[in-house]
């Protein structure tokens, strides 16, 4: 009997304190609330996947060629075009044996372009002058070679000396006009075949001399190949640098790479190309950064099941700097399910304490000033933006409470409705993804 006691004596305080309770709410009144509609939406799952930011690009630049540095105009840090200088190499002696090829492959061109363009009407005329004057000579020389002989055979009034005199000459006229007359010939059939193909073969030999030095002198000048940013430096002026030894490295930031580590399981709704939402926390006042999935590495860290998956994301520009620098910390949205219909409440609407999560779905009046609450058991989903997906017994358009709910008791109970927030002003309306709640 006396073990009786303290247990009757408990059940009589539980007893007055409800009475108390009960006369204290009838005294307060409904409970003042705000409400919000239960909506129902397509939804995506996803989760944030932790990265980091890599360079589009980056590269370690070497010297081609031995030489002394004599120019190095960049500091880390500085940004560079492409085809901008990174370093120069002494050039004095090789460009003066540039300048004499260059020189004497111009003198060559023109040798070989006059040759291509054949004799000139001029010497064509000077050639048939040439020519008529010669045979003009012969016929002169050959009739007095007649005359001469004739003389000499009559009378013997010349000497053999002078006879032969006029045969020499006559001979001598005779070849003169052979000469003139197979220089016209060739002035009119121009250049031979051969000697522009030999001439264009001279003309690409020089070519190829001029070149090779002319891309000696190009590698002595060390050129960044795409645009972005020296981040470190490995000489310095007046520094022998040999083949092979390092000058820079540039890295390019216009757009960056966040490069994240999907679980096996979740790689199956990564696609190429769909869009992904990455957020850097170093830039903390800073929304997040709209990207594409540019590359699924289907080559598993076997250790942790995961895959690289490469986010592009274009970078933004504050006082000529990248915002975005190589190496940060980034997390980025990806999806890991299927799109699939959900209903969402605010997650103001959550009541967390307690065993369950539950929310207050309100009955209101016919005036929609007043109304009765009532607590409902629901399962937590995939948070979408300031909603949450929710299973349980509920149904779109059903208000729940947002603003108040901590001074609900877990019963039905009446509720003054101050306020219904539209659904429109929430992100529900708008958000692609949802995003996983599991760890």
């Amino acid at each position: 009997m006396c073990r009786q006691k303290p247990f009757l004596l408990s059940v009589a305080v539980a007893i007055v304190m409800l009475f108390f309770d009960s006369t204290a709410y009838a005294q307060r009144g409904p409970t003042p609330v705000a409400v919000s509609r239960v909506v129902e939406r397509e939804i995506e799952a996803s989760q944030s996947f932790v990265g980091t930011v890599m360079p589009l690009k980056k590269a370690i630049i070497g010297s081609a060629v031995d030489g002394r540095v004599v120019e190095y105009p960049h500091d880390a840090g500085d940004r560079v075009e492409e085809g901008e200088m990174l370093a120069q190499l002494l050039t004095d002696t090789i460009r003066l044996e540039w300048e004499a090829a260059d020189a004497e492959l111009q003198l060559r061109q023109q040798q070989l372009a006059e040759l291509e363009n054949g004799t000139r009407p001029e010497e064509i005329e000077q050639a048939k002058a040439r020519t008529i004057s010669a045979q003009a000579t012969m016929r002169y020389q050959q009739s007095r070679r007649a005359r001469v002989e004739a003389a000499y055979e009559s009378n013997r009034a010349l000497s053999e000396e002078e006879r032969d005199s006029a045969v020499s000459e006559a001979i001598a006229a005779e070849q003169a006009y052979v000469e003139a007359r197979e220089a016209l010939r060739l002035a009119i059939a121009g250049p031979r075949k051969e000697q522009v193909a030999q001439a264009r073969a001279a003309v690409a030999v020089q070519q190829a001399t001029a070149d090779r030095l002319k891309g000696q002198i190009q590698k002595h000048t060390i050129v960044s190949r795409f645009a972005g940013y020296v981040t470190a430096e490995h000489t310095e002026v007046g520094q022998w640098v040999k083949q092979g030894d390092l000058v820079a490295e540039v890295v390019a930031l216009d757009q960056v790479e966040v490069t994240v580590y999907v679980v096996e399981q979740y790689v199956p709704y990564v696609r190429v190309g769909m869009p992904a939402s990455v957020e850097v926390p170093a830039l903390h006042d800073h929304a997040p950064f709209p990207g594409r999935v540019s590359a699924i590495v289907p080559q598993a860290d076997v250790q942790a099941r995961t895959f690289p998956v490469h986010i592009r994301v274009l970078n933004e520009m504050v006082d000529g700097r990248p915002l975005i620098a190589a190496g940060m910390y980034a997390r980025a949205k990806l999806p890991t399910g299927r799109k699939q219909m959900a209903l969402l409440v605010p997650k103001d609407a959550l009541v967390l304490g307690g065993q369950q999560t539950t929310v207050f779905v309100v009955e209101p009046s016919p005036d929609g000033k007043q109304g009765k609450a009532r607590p409902v058991a629901v399962q937590m989903g995939a948070a979408v933006g300031d909603w949450m997906q929710v299973s349980g017994p509920l149904a779109a358009g059903q208000l729940v409470v947002v603003q108040g709910n901590e001074r609900l008791q877990p019963r039905e109970q009446d509720v003054q409705i101050q306020r219904e927030i539209p659904v429109t002003d929430t992100a529900a309306a708008t958000e692609p993804h949802a995003r996983s709640e599991r760890p």
